[in-house]
């Protein structure tokens, strides 16, 4: 398994291939096991059954490790390494303390490393002898289910590979939530799978192939058993009666055995994880697909920029609870393919745009639902104290209130959303009537339960009330009866209850006083009385706490056999909280309503979601695909290429999430997969240079993507000379055009690209404009419009963009020397081409290029419609002039058909004289255009 830069990807840690590691037995404690004490006999058991982990062992109020172990957690948690003496000798050993243990643990686990966390599992006091410890929880990258590891906003998968070839599977399960899902297919589609997964931890069985990815995480081989078929089908049939019905094949069902056995293992488990019931398989190709290259190009949830940045889930996320933002991550990494789900989506948010009190008030209800999922979760491993039943509680309360807001709402899928709403009333009167409003973070000490819900418990409780009722008033009668008015009544863990009386006043004590303490001012007593009482209350606090705990747990078991009901509330509310979303956000920033299913890609200005956000103005853009499905856009550095590309992409992911989109109008087909090869990346590390990855990227594009795929080239071509670099690009574009015929924008600044229009019927042209003036000083200033056109670019202006840039004066001024230098020896050619082929009129017939202005305006231009350029096409029947563009060139062509055996007219041979006079040098390619037009049409009269 590697990482998409070639190197290996680490089982843990690194270490040193001869150093001793920290996790596994310690050495040092093996070959003195029969000399240690009990508490290191124990410690070195626990280790030995769990060679992969680092233990940390329960001692009192922490936790510590010992020998390698203990230096290694010194060192990534920057504790402090002490050492532990016995007969045997000494041995390192760091601690964290168990009340803050999360940001330790933390640490370990992003150092790479497993920690098996033993606890003790029966009561010190209680204990003869050695207090009993056991590894309650093997803590590790992909199985982490406490909330101060665990981000709320996106899903932590353990991920398992099995199986080759065209039957790899991939199962994957959140530990944390149940969610778990199995697929499968070649090996090329689950290695796109994982990088879009990115799971924090990867089981591989032995038959797996050798990944190469594109993220970072923890990957092991564990016991092939696990990933025997046989084995995997018991460890499934706890999860699903008919284990055959949720998998395709033995890879899937090995896979996602496998994948479960482990998890049970993590959690410290003997049975199935009963909170794990929505075993499922999923087609990818049933969604939107999305590789990381494009997820991570297009900034969906990371940003590319090194100081941070917006990205398109920030913009999004208005989301009122964590199963919302969970929820909305999923969907914008596998959007719909489905035109009826996306259709009932935009049917949803199109009602809670209509409806905005009722949208505002469920998200205001929303907003007071705690995390659902991982609540039940906790509930069913038998994890989850009073306070997580009383947030239990609070989310039910909740739900009355959203179905209230929704029971007037007539779209159907809105409708479904209200009768799926399980009020659970069972279960929130179970937990109000049981549990304390505000209780105690620990659940043995006793303050959990209300008092009403059981009569033993209200008894005991009773019993103990009145005894301490009764020591309250005893130091008032005790006062009152010894004639001592400085006596006291107190109580300590130690001693007990007792009357203390200084030693002025001890001629005072009563013949019933026992003496129990002698301090250095005074002496403390009981009475008999006192001690019969003492012994009342302590006995009913011991019983009403342990009566308590049992009965809290009995409470949390009831509930636990709700989990399904449960999961399926968080399901609906999940899902109506990212409708809301995407209905606030689309109120607040004008999103429209996309028109699905159409035939192509037509958008009226569109804006970028994230940009428009983060800059003060926007300037939208029109994206029509309508009369072709490539367009070669052209245009200065700057000036708006990418950020224009990627909104056409963005847009259309919006749109199949469920969202309305940015832009004036849009109609969209429903796209089954994006692909970009935009921006620029080295993998140094693997031997890959820039080129070399961007063209792997294309590889991957020109390879798998289809008619319905939408794909983004920018500069491809770059990093190599500038003849095969507009070789390939100008082969690609063909090969794009010809055999894939997938929506494209190609950005380029090979402008001899945008001859490919003429002879392409599917290809157009765009190009972003400037505004060029000239300053005082004869200086050129030029202005980025940010707004596309027709036609291609009169130039790149790439002297201006390094001006901008702030590249020096100097260097400036001697590269507009090269370029006009440059220009005049292109001039040069041009006037010895005119001369040859006057020289040969006679034997190089050819026939003159017309130019149409058939567009419409409605591709791109101003956002009147109003035309800004024109597409240059071949005449049937004729000859194409050179395609070097050049006004030498459509001279060289016109004066060629003077061979064709006719005589030219004197109306000919004006235009001809006209274009021999023009001012080669001096003419910009968009005046050459105008006068060949202008030209033309004397040619045509």
């Amino acid at each position: 398994m590697n990482h998409a830069d070639g190197t290996a990807v680490p089982e843990a840690a690194s270490q040193a291939d001869d150093a001793p590691r920290p996790e596994g037995p310690p050495q040092k404690m093996v070959a003195a096991r029969e000399e240690l004490t009990p508490m290191l006999s124990q410690y070195l058991d626990l280790c030995e059954s769990h060679p992969d982990a680092i233990v940390m062992f329960q001692v009192g109020d922490f936790y510590e490790a010992f020998c390698e172990a203990a230096e290694e957690v010194a060192r990534v948690c920057e504790v402090t390494l002490t050492k532990r003496e016995d007969s045997t000798g000494t041995y390192p050993m760091a601690g964290i303390p168990i009340d803050n243990a999360a940001s330790y643990l933390e640490s370990l686990l992003d150092a790479g490393y497993r920690v098996a966390v033993a606890d003790q599992v029966e009561d010190a006091s209680e204990a003869s002898g050695l207090v009993d410890r056991a590894v309650t929880q093997v803590i590790t990258p992909g199985t982490v289910v406490d909330d101060e590891l665990l981000s709320g906003a996106t899903a932590t998968y353990l991920g398992a590979v099995a199986g080759s070839g065209d039957e790899t599977a991939l199962a994957t399960v959140d530990v944390s939530t149940g969610e778990c899902q199995v697929t499968s297919g070649s090996a090329y589609e689950i290695g796109e799978e994982l990088d879009r997964l990115a799971p924090a931890e990867l089981l591989s069985a032995a038959d797996a192939p050798d990944f190469e990815l594109g993220f970072e995480t923890l990957v092991s081989n564990p016991d092939p058993e696990a990933f025997d078929v046989d084995g995997a089908r018991e460890t499934l049939s706890a999860y699903v009666s008919a284990p055959e019905s949720v998998v395709e094949n033995e890879s899937e069902m090995r896979a996602v055995g496998g994948l479960l056995d482990y998890a049970e293992y993590t959690q410290g488990d003997d049975g199935p994880l009963e909170y794990v019931s929505r075993v499922r398989r999923y087609d990818p190709e049933r969604s939107l697909q999305l590789d990381a290259t494009a997820i991570r190009s297009l900034e969906l949830f990371e940003s590319r920029s090194p100081s941070g940045g917006r990205t398109l889930v920030g913009v999004l996320d208005e989301t009122a609870c964590a199963l919302g933002r969970r929820r909305l991550t999923a969907w914008l990494r596998r959007p719909s393919v489905d035109e009826r789900e996306i259709r009932r989506r935009h049917d949803a948010v199109g009602e809670l745009i209509d409806r905005p009190l009722a949208r505002e008030t469920v998200r205001d209800h929303l907003s007071e639902v705690y995390d659902l999922e991982r609540l039940v979760s906790r509930v069913s491993r038998e994890r989850a104290n009073a306070r997580d039943l009383r947030a239990l509680k609070t989310t039910l309360d909740a739900v009355p209130e959203v179905k209230s807001a929704l029971s007037e709402m007539e779209t159907d899928p809105l409708q479904r959303l209200c009768d799926s709403l399980d009020e659970l009333a069972d279960v929130r009167d179970l937990i109000g009537e049981a549990i304390r409003p505000d209780p105690p973070q620990e659940i043995t000490e006793g303050g959990v339960i209300r008092e009403g819900f059981d009569d033993e418990l209200d008894e005991i409780r009773a019993t103990e009330r009145e005894g301490r009722e009764w020591v309250s008033n005893l130091e008032e009668q005790e006062q009152e009866r010894t004639g001592i008015d400085s006596l006291e009544v107190g109580y300590n863990q130690v001693h007990g209850y007792y009357i203390e009386v200084t030693n002025p006043n001890l001629d005072s004590v009563p013949d019933d006083y026992t003496r129990r303490q002698t301090l250095k001012n005074s002496e403390r007593f009981y009475t008999p009385e006192l001690k019969r009482r003492e012994d009342e209350i302590l006995s009913a606090s011991e019983k009403a706490d342990a009566l308590e705990y049992e009965v809290f747990t009995n409470v949390r078991a009831d509930v636990a056999e709700e989990v399904e009901r449960l999961q399926s509330l968080a399901d609906s509310l999940a899902t109506l909280d990212v409708l809301a979303t995407f209905a606030a956000v689309a109120a607040a920033n004008d999103y429209v309503r996309p028109e699905m299913g159409t035939d192509t890609v037509e958008i009226e200005a569109g804006r970028h979601p994230v940009v428009e956000r983060t800059q003060g103005e926007f300037v939208p853009n029109p994206a029509d695909f309508s009369d072709g499905h490539v367009a070669v856009i052209t245009g200065p550095n700057m000036s708006g290429k990418s950020t224009y590309m990627r909104q056409v992409a963005l847009i259309a992911i919006l749109a199949q999430a469920g969202s309305f989109v940015p832009a004036r109008a849009a109609r969209l087909p429903i796209l089954d997969r994006i692909f970009t090869r935009v921006g620029a990346s080295d993998d140094i590390a693997g031997g890959q240079s820039t080129f070399m990855r961007e063209m792997a990227e294309l590889t991957d594009i020109l390879h798998n993507a289809t008619e319905d795929s939408l794909v983004l080239l920018d500069e491809v071509g770059r990093g190599t000379s500038t003849t095969d670099g507009l070789a390939i690009a100008r082969a690609t574009t063909e090969f794009v055009h010809d055999e894939v015929g997938a929506t494209t924008l190609f950005a380029t600044h090979y402008h001899d690209l945008t001859a490919l229009s003429e002879r392409l019927p599917e290809a157009f042209n765009l190009h972003f404009t400037v505004e060029k003036t000239e300053r005082e000083s004869g200086e050129p200033d030029v202005t980025f419009l940010h707004r596309v056109a027709d036609g291609p670019s009169s130039s790149s202006y790439g002297v201006e963009v390094a001006k901008l840039a702030g590249v020096p004066s100097t260097v400036v001024e001697r590269a507009r020397e090269y370029i006009r230098e440059a220009d005049g020896a292109d001039n040069g050619q041009a006037d010895r081409a005119v001369e040859t082929a006057e020289a040969a009129e006679s034997d190089s017939p050819t026939a003159p290029q017309a130019t149409t202005n058939g567009q419409d305006g409605r591709r791109a231009g101003n956002e009147d419609g109003t035309e800004t350029g024109n597409k240059p096409v071949e005449q049937e029947g004729t000859t194409s002039a050179p395609k070097d563009g050049t006004l030498a060139a459509y001279v060289d062509g016109i004066e060629a058909t003077e061979t064709d055996g006719r005589v030219t007219s004197d109306a000919e041979d004006d235009v001809l004289d006209e274009i021999r006079s023009l001012d080669v040098a001096g003419t910009t390619p968009l005046e050459a255009l105008n006068t060949l037009d202008r030209l033309k049409q004397r040619l045509d009269d």
